[in-house]
């Protein structure tokens, strides 16, 4: 692979040489204050590491989406179970990731949450890629307008767009090291063919979008 085209200031060489003989800085001028030594250090701190470790934000994608359960039952509310196949990238070279306990994953249709579970406690190592079967339940009201309009988006349009909301805190490994707890948020933008039960469901569009937050 060809290193990234670099781009350098250029100088004129054929310009005559002239030497500016007056200060930089006026006479009787105070120096400038150099700034908060604590945030000049935090600042040198942060960009050492990042010179060191080269971060690089994980990747997520949803691979499978099965679904169990779909019913509507007497009292107006509809029962969902999903069975949904995620699929985890940590492409970093030296950083690993702790996702540890208070995850919170949720399914929802348009406004509607659908179904929700959580992510095991797991640790990825460096450039490793992790599989995560995740069960998600759940119990809607006002099951005949859901089902309308469900039946409706897809008469129309053949699909029925689903979204996929991921909260996990984590705690980043940098060599040795194990910093404080913070929170990936991951969402997801699904389309689907079909929320038929017990049916081969094919997702025709997956988007996921990674942000971070202390």
């Amino acid at each position: 692979m060809t290193d990234p085209q670099r781009i350098h200031p250029a100088y004129d060489v054929e310009a005559p040489a002239h030497r500016d003989s007056s200060p930089l800085v006026p006479e009787n001028t105070a120096k400038s204050d150099n700034g908060d030594p604590m945030q000049n250090a935090i600042a040198i701190t942060v960009g050492i590491l990042y010179l060191v470790f080269r971060p690089k934000l994980p990747k997520y994608s949803v691979d499978e989406l099965r679904i169990t359960q779909f019913d509507a039952s007497g009292n107006n509310s509809l029962s969902v179970t999903f069975n949904v196949t995620i699929t985890a990238r940590n492409p970093n070279k030296k950083i690993g990731i702790y996702y540890v306990g208070g995850s919170h994953i949720t399914a929802w249709y348009d406004d509607t949450q659908l179904c929700e579970g959580s992510l095991p406690k797991f640790y990825q190592g460096h450039r490793n890629t992790t599989v995560l079967n995740l069960p998600m339940t759940g119990q809607t009201q006002d099951t005949t307008g859901l089902v309308n309009t469900l039946e409706q988006q897809k008469q129309e349009t053949g699909n029925i767009p689903l979204n996929l909301k991921v909260k996990q805190p984590v705690r980043i490994k940098l060599g040795r090291l194990k910093l404080f707890k913070i929170n990936f948020k991951v969402n997801c933008k699904l389309v689907v063919d079909s929320l038929s039960a017990n049916s081969d469901i094919k997702i025709t569009s997956n988007s996921c979008k990674f942000r971070l937050r202390l």
